[in-house]
């Protein structure tokens, strides 16, 4: 079943690989089951990256509709259980599937979203957009 296109939500998570296990990760990442890739595209994950510290810890981002939708149309996928499973004994202190282990992170800033903010304030205000357009002037200074 297609995802609807409702509107992206940014997501970011965050889990730990054990220290030890940090190549191995990097190697399975670097050649990812095809059959993994067109799962993840169908249950509607968009512009999904992992990103690695040297200390393990993992940084993850997707836009979806939904973190929940999107992984309940993941887990309708066999091969999501068969990554899984091949993939668990690399996380350090996790008791279930990675996939439903993430910690989810707050968003506290996005420059998009402000600019178009200030943008819309300050043109309410009296305010123009520079003409480079990152910068806002006040009219008539």
């Amino acid at each position: 079943m297609a995802p609807t296109a409702a509107p992206r939500r940014r997501i970011c998570f965050q889990q730990r690989i054990q220290p030890e296990r940090i190549d191995e990760y990097r190697r399975r990442h670097a050649a990812v089951w095809p059959e993994m890739l067109e799962a993840l595209e169908a249950a509607g994950w968009h512009n999904y990256s992992l990103f690695l510290g040297p200390d393990g810890l993992l940084i993850g981002y997707v836009e979806t509709d939904s973190l929940d939708a999107a992984a309940s149309r993941m887990a309708a996928h066999e091969v999501n259980a068969r990554w899984q499973a091949e993939m668990a004994d690399l996380f350090d202190g996790i008791d279930t599937p990675p996939d439903e282990a993430f910690v989810p992170l707050e968003e506290v800033f996005n420059l998009e979203s402000q600019l178009a903010a200030a943008r819309t304030d300050g043109a309410r205000a009296g305010h123009t957009a520079s003409s480079a357009g990152t910068a806002l002037t006040t009219a008539g200074e």
